[in-house]
C-alpha cells in the first residue's frame, strides 16, 4: 500500500472524539470507583477507503472494532487476519506490533472504541481476551450500535463527570453486547427533551457565538437566577462555564482532526484573540493547543 494513500481519519461522514487525558485523570482522581473502565477515543468511519493505522509499540488501550460493512485486515503478533461484515475484534492492550487497514476494493465501515482501565491486563485475563483471538462473527448488532450512539451523543454534550460516568457505565453494556450478544434484547428510549438538554443543544448549535445567561434563560422563559440554579444543579457548573467547556471540547476535535492554524480554530469558536483562546485552552485541557495536537495525533 503506497504511503500517499494511507489515512488515519478524515473520512466523509465520520464521527470522532478524543477525550483529553487531563479530563479523564481528574474524573478518575475525584471518583475512582466510577471509572473502573473508561473510554479514551471513540469513532465511526463509513466506507473508510485507504484507512490505515500502524502501532509499532502496540497500544495501551483495548481497541474494539465492529465492522458493519465491507472488509478490513489487521496484523497482530506477526499473524494476519481478515475482518468482514458483521464481525468484531477486540485487540487487547499490548506492546506487540499492531497494524490494521481497510480493504482496497471493499473498504470497511466501522464503529470503534478505545477503552482502558488501571487494571486492564487483569480485566482482559478475566474475560479471556488475548492477542491470539481472531475476528468473531455475530448477527447484525443493532443494539450495540444504539449503545455506541448513546455513548457518543452523551460525550458530544460535554465532558462533565455525569457524562463521563454515563459513558463509562454504557461501555460495560457495549462490551457485554459483543461478548454475550444472545443475552440482550432491544429496548427503545425517548429523549425527554428537558430544559438542560435543549440548552446544551442550543450551545452546541451556536458554538462560535458569544451567548449570555440572559439569552439562555429567556429561551426557556425562566428568570436568570432560576435558570442558573437548575442548570448548575443538573450539570455541576454554571451555564457560561459549561459553554466554555463545550468550546474547548470542540477545539480538541478540530485540533485532532484538522490541520487548521490555531488562529483559525480560535475564530471558529468565537475567540478573536488567539492568545486568549490558548490561555483558556491550557487552563481547561492542561496543555497548549499546539502541544495537545502533537500529543493526540501521536497517541490516538
Amino acid at each position: 500500500m503506497s504511503s500517499s494513500f494511507k489515512r488515519r481519519d478524515g473520512f466523509m461522514g465520520e464521527k470522532l472524539l478524543a477525550i483529553p487525558q487531563k479530563i479523564l485523570r481528574e474524573a478518575k482522581d475525584k471518583n475512582p470507583q466510577l471509572f473502573r473502565i473508561y473510554i479514551t477515543y471513540i469513532g465511526y468511519f463509513p466506507k473508510a477507503a485507504a484507512h490505515y493505522r500502524e502501532r509499532r509499540k502496540g497500544c495501551e488501550d483495548n481497541i474494539l472494532i465492529y465492522c458493519l460493512q465491507g472488509k478490513g485486515h489487521y496484523i497482530l503478533d506477526s499473524k494476519r487476519y481478515e475482518v468482514t461484515s458483521n464481525q468484531f475484534i477486540i485487540i487487547p492492550a499490548t506492546d506487540q506490533y499492531i497494524r490494521y487497514w481497510a480493504d482496497k476494493d471493499d473498504p470497511w465501515t466501522i464503529y470503534w472504541v478505545h477503552y482502558t482501565s488501571d487494571h486492564i491486563q487483569a480485566l482482559n485475563q478475566s474475560l479471556n481476551l488475548n492477542i491470539h483471538k481472531g475476528p468473531i462473527q455475530i448477527p447484525f448488532n443493532e443494539k450495540a450500535i444504539e449503545i455506541w450512539q448513546n455513548i457518543y451523543q452523551t460525550l458530544e454534550m460535554g465532558y462533565s463527570i455525569e457524562n463521563l460516568c454515563n459513558a463509562a457505565f454504557c461501555l460495560h453494556h457495549l462490551i457485554a453486547i459483543f461478548l454475550f450478544p444472545q443475552r440482550h434484547v432491544q429496548n427503545n428510549h425517548e429523549n425527554d427533551g428537558d430544559i438542560i438538554t435543549k440548552t446544551i443543544n442550543h450551545m452546541r448549535s451556536n458554538i462560535s457565538q458569544k451567548l449570555t445567561v440572559e439569552d439562555m434563560a429567556a429561551r426557556q422563559s425562566l428568570s436568570v437566577s432560576h435558570f442558573s440554579n437548575i442548570f448548575r444543579k443538573a450539570t455541576g457548573m454554571p451555564p457560561i462555564d459549561y459553554f466554555i467547556h463545550l468550546k474547548m471540547q470542540k477545539a480538541c476535535q478540530l485540533l485532532y482532526t484538522h490541520d487548521h492554524k490555531i488562529k483559525a480554530v480560535a475564530m471558529n469558536l468565537g475567540y478573536e484573540d488567539p492568545y486568549y483562546f490558548s490561555r483558556i485552552f491550557k487552563k481547561y485541557v492542561g496543555s497548549s493547543p499546539e502541544q495537545y495536537r502533537v500529543t493526540a495525533k501521536n497517541t490516538g
